[in-house]
């Protein structure tokens, strides 16, 4: 939960995979809160009402994780916006001539998404899911103890620099519209 709320702030890529990384520790621990107590929540060596707040959390992503039916696959609603906010910035930033710096990086990185999109049958919902995935896949790999190709981690790699970049579109974005905003 603190580590989910600092980036956000800060990177919502990083945010987005975190969470990804999230709903997949409450499927391995199969929902179970108990078992997530004496797994999961030791390890941010809480106390108090902090350490309330961070069991609350996971209650509460567990619990919607089972109402929005995506115990066995898929991502929570809220996420699912978030990487369509990017894609919508992508393809926003895409259509502005005076981001040419955006456009190199994104011609640099489309072959790898080609290619990836290709090897995923199309399944997914736009080119910034598929990066998103791609570096996913990247750590599920290495947590099986999986070999990366030299091509994969060349494709990662192009993604994460895509997507970084992207992210810090993003958070120009939000603060531009924090700042102007009226509180």
């Amino acid at each position: 939960m603190i580590v989910a709320k600092e980036k956000r702030q800060t990177n919502i890529v990083e945010y987005i995979l975190y969470m990804w990384q999230i709903e997949d520790l409450i499927r391995a621990y199969q929902f179970n809160m108990e078992d997530i107590k004496k797994g999961i929540i030791p390890q941010y060596n809480l106390s108090g009402d902090i350490l309330q707040e961070c069991i609350d959390w996971y209650d509460n992503l567990a619990e919607m994780m089972t109402l929005e039916h995506i115990k066995e696959k898929g991502h929570l609603q809220v996420i699912n916006n978030l990487v369509n906010d990017l894609d919508r910035l992508h393809r926003q930033l895409l259509n502005d001539p005076q981001e040419i710096a955006y456009g190199h990086i994104y011609n640099a990185t489309l072959p790898f998404i080609n290619e990836f999109d290709q090897k995923t049958g199309k399944k997914l919902s736009n080119e910034i899911e598929l990066c998103l995935t791609g570096i996913y896949s990247k750590f599920l790999l290495k947590l099986q103890g999986k070999e990366v190709s030299k091509g994969t981690e060349e494709a990662i790699k192009a993604f994460s620099r895509f997507l970084a970049f992207l992210g810090g579109k993003y958070h120009e974005e939000q603060e531009k519209e924090r700042t102007q905003s009226p509180e």
